[in-house]
């Protein structure tokens, strides 16, 4: 995958997410708008998240502090997976995570969900994208949009907030399999309209975090998830933004994420980069997948790390260089620069 024209950072990320020609793979990192940056602690100072999320000038201000203070190349909007939820009628407080005023156990209640359109109940998150959009265009900058898989954002609201087991959720396959299904359609549409809207805006890329998807066997990933993903990357539009798909602690449903339509693959750490490139092969792209711990090591062994896994993952069609996760809040600044610095080290690269 290589080539002698110079490219854009935005030309970079989308042909890697395409599987064409690049001099050399694209680098962002997840969670890179964080409480590792000092710059953005201050911003943060004396609002809450969910404020922070729906400030306008505060969001766009973080989103792009990343691209100046450690070279990342691409700029993913400040917003949390559950953003759209009270626009479905859910009351929702952060405490960190997400924390549900009344878990979702009954069928009435899930019936009661509203699919609004995204647009008119969360305004602000179309606006932060528009203004990113603006800013990023003279630069050539990539901008990414992103959303909560249905099935992560059905653990939390039936559940009531995070848990390590969810076995709340995992008993509901079983005892009331009707409801959990119903709640997984509704949350589809609502992912699907989201994304939709975030494209419209301006991301040139989406993501979507299926973060608790790795708790489920091959078995159970199959019966519940596989579908929701195949859906959400046949309704949208990706040919005007290619689907980024991140499974976490995925490793062992990676072959059924081959399947999933999505058109990159994100991995974590967990995942062998090498033996994922061999299966992925022609038919996606991957993305990721450093230990985010790894960035606490000395700027070479970062920059032999990265190099290493450019290599493992040569036999797919394309690499995004990312984290296995996101950034750890004392994540050390130098770390990430040199993480990014060595991305733009490899062959073609310019320093």
């Amino acid at each position: 995958m290589t080539s002698s024209d110079p490219i854009t950072r935005t030309e970079r990320l989308l042909r890697s997410c395409r599987g064409e020609p690049v001099d050399r793979p694209p680098v962002w990192l997840m969670r890179q708008a964080g409480r590792y940056l000092p710059e953005y602690r201050r911003v943060r100072e004396g609002v809450s998240f969910l404020e922070m999320c729906a400030d306008v000038d505060r969001a766009v201000e973080v989103s792009l502090q990343p691209l100046e203070l450690v070279g990342t190349e691409a700029v993913i909007f400040f917003s949390d997976i559950f953003t759209p939820i009270p626009g479905m009628g859910v009351e929702v407080d952060f405490a960190p995570g997400p924390v549900v005023a009344e878990p979702l156990r009954s069928l009435a209640q899930v019936e009661k969900l509203r699919v609004a359109d995204p647009r008119e109940t969360v305004p602000f998150v179309f606006e932060i994208l528009r203004t990113l959009r603006a800013e990023l265009e003279g630069p050539q900058v990539p901008l990414l949009g992103f959303a909560g898989a249905p099935f992560t954002l059905a653990a939390y609201l039936v559940e009531g907030g995070g848990s390590k087991d969810f076995a709340q959720l995992k008993r509901m396959m079983w005892t009331a399999p009707e409801v959990l299904r119903e709640l997984l359609a509704r949350l589809t549409d609502l992912t699907v309209e989201y994304l939709g809207a975030q494209i419209e805006a301006g991301a040139q890329a989406v993501q979507l975090f299926d973060t608790w998807a790795g708790i489920l066997s091959p078995q159970d990933y199959r019966e519940w998830v596989l579908p929701t993903h195949r859906e959400i990357a046949a309704r949208l539009d990706r040919r005007a933004a290619p689907l980024i798909l991140f499974v976490n602690n995925g490793a062992h449903v990676f072959d059924q994420t081959l399947e999933s339509g999505a058109d990159v693959l994100s991995l974590d750490w967990r995942v062998d980069m090498a033996a994922a490139a061999a299966q992925a092969g022609g038919r996606v792209s991957l993305q990721g997948n450093l230990d985010p711990c790894t960035l606490a090591a000395p700027p070479d062994e970062i920059e032999a790390q990265v190099h290493t896994l450019a290599a493992a993952a040569a036999p797919a069609r394309g690499l995004i260089l990312n984290l296995g996760h996101g950034c750890l809040p004392d994540t050390p600044v130098e770390g990430v620069r040199a993480f990014t610095a060595a991305a733009r080290s490899l062959a073609g690269g310019a320093k």
